[in-house]
Order: structure tokens, then C-alpha cells, then sequence
């Protein structure tokens, strides 16, 4: 049966439009519950508590399981026999092997996608660029930092390379809730909407002139990692490697901006 609906227009032709399927309740808990998470608002180790968020978010606890499932599957939720679903932990070691394997499918992606072969990957990474130039207008952070995410995997997606670009995009939920774990870096680091854009559009230019070295380097010099100045003091080590990773970026950030700002 065919669902799209005929629309008559000024020259009298016929244009369809779609029925877009509204979101499940699974895709609305999810969303809700990754949002939480992301915004800080459960940090961390925190107990999802079952009951509170069918309360809060009006829905029953198959739809809430399942969107749990979802959320464990992008690394943001784990499981525990008799404990129930908590919010990924994180140590210093975990943070250290999301942030640099980030790092990695980035430059791999750089490698394999700049030059750019086909145009219309680039023209996906400036639209993603005009999203964050409307909600930093808009003055919509959430906007702004979804269309960022946004932006980096439309660059991992020069390469067209499938499986890359998904294992990124899992990284960077995870980068997110790293992040989370200092919600004031950005503010007391003063990076400003136009300082987003205009970092990001930058690195897009290079990208654009087609030199894989000069676009690793912007990256380097990016701006993504200053969370990691400020991260909280009782967060557990993990590992000595992590330590000694921590403190060679901060010297290196320092070095490049002692003001504390990108």
C-alpha cells in the first residue's frame, strides 16, 4: 500500500510527501536517558534506577530495558548481576584509551579520506559546519555540541571507510562522557561559540586544500583535549601508563596556551 500522500502544486504537478514514522518509546528513553548522561546530569558510576526513570519518563520497564540495552551496546551503560545498569565507570586508564584510540581512527581517516576524492563527503562536512554556525547563533548548546560530534564523524567519513566511521562514532560517545566528567572545562577554559567555528572551520579549509600532514597537525592542535586540565582529583589511576600520558598532555597543553584558552 502506498503511503505517501499526493500534494498539488502551483504548476499543477503532483509532489509526495512522506509519513516519517514517529519515534518508539524505546528511541525516546534512549535518547532521554543518553542525554542525562551525556549533560552530566548521572555521572559516571551512578545507578540508573529503574523505577525513578519509568516515573520520570513515563514509560514501562520493557521500552526502559531495552533503550539500557542500546545504551550498553554505544559503551555508555553497563550491567551488573544484583547491581542493575549503572553508568560506564571511568578511570584515568579509561579515559586514556578512548582519548588516544580517538586520536588514532582520526588520523587513519585522514590518511585514507585527504585528499578528498569524492565531493560529496566534504560538502557532508560543511553542512555539519552550518549546523554548529546556526545553533551557536541560536545560542543552542545542545544543538552545537550534537552537530560537533556531528562534524568529526562526517571527517572520519572522508575516508568511506564503513567500519572506521562506526568505530568512531562509539569512541566519540564515549569521548562525550568523558567530557561530562568536567561539565565546567569549557566555560573555565573561555572557548566561546566563535571559537568553536572558528577552529573547526579551519581545520575543514586544510582538509580542503588536500594535504594529509597539515590536516593531522591542525588536529593536533585542535582543542578537544583541554577537558582533560581539569579533570576531577579523585578520579582512580587505573594504570601508570595513564599517569604518565596525563602529564605529558598537560605539559604539551600548557606549552601551547599557558592562558588557559584555546
Amino acid at each position: 500500500m502506498d503511503r505517501s500522500a499526493d500534494i498539488d502544486t502551483d504548476g499543477g504537478r503532483k509532489a509526495h510527501q512522506k509519513i516519517v514514522k514517529p519515534p518508539s518509546m524505546v528511541e525516546l528513553a534512549t535518547r532521554s536517558i543518553r542525554q542525562m548522561i551525556l549533560s552530566g546530569d548521572l555521572l559516571p558510576g551512578d545507578r540508573v534506577v529503574e523505577n525513578r526513570l519509568t516515573e520520570d519518563l513515563g514509560i514501562s520497564r520493557p521500552p526502559l530495558r531495552e533503550a539500557l540495552r542500546r545504551l550498553e551496546h554505544e559503551g555508555l551503560v553497563r550491567q551488573f548481576p544484583h547491581r542493575g545498569a549503572v553508568v560506564t565507570p571511568l578511570t584515568l586508564h579509561d579515559v586514556y584509551e578512548i582519548t588516544t584510540l580517538r586520536h588514532r581512527f582520526e588520523h587513519l581517516a585522514i590518511d585514507l579520506g585527504v585528499p578528498v576524492s569524492d565531493p560529496e563527503r566534504l560538502e557532508r562536512c560543511w553542512r555539519e559546519l552550518r549546523r554548529m554556525e546556526a545553533a551557536a547563533d541560536a545560542r543552542d548548546e545542545a544543538e552545537l555540541s550534537d552537530a560537533k560530534f556531528d562534524f568529526h564523524t562526517a571527517v572520519v567519513g572522508l575516508s568511506g571507510h564503513r567500519r572506521l566511521e562506526e568505530g568512531y562514532r562509539s569512541l566519540q560517545m564515549q569521548m562525550k562522557l568523558c567530557m561530562a566528567l568536567n561539565r565546567s572545562s569549557r566555560a573555565h577554559r573561555n572557548e566561546t561559540p566563535s571559537g568553536i567555528i572558528m577552529r573547526h572551520r579551519t581545520l575543514l579549509r586544510i582538509i580542503e586544500e588536500g594535504d594529509p600532514a597539515a590536516a593531522r597537525d591542525e588536529l593536533e592542535q585542535h582543542g578537544d583535549r583541554t577537558f582533560l586540565m581539569d579533570l576531577p582529583g579523585n578520579l582512580e589511576a587505573g594504570s601508570a601508563d595513564a599517569l604518565r600520558w596525563l602529564e605529558r598532555v598537560q605539559a604539551e597543553q600548557t606549552a601551547r596556551d599557558p592562558h588557559g584558552t584555546e
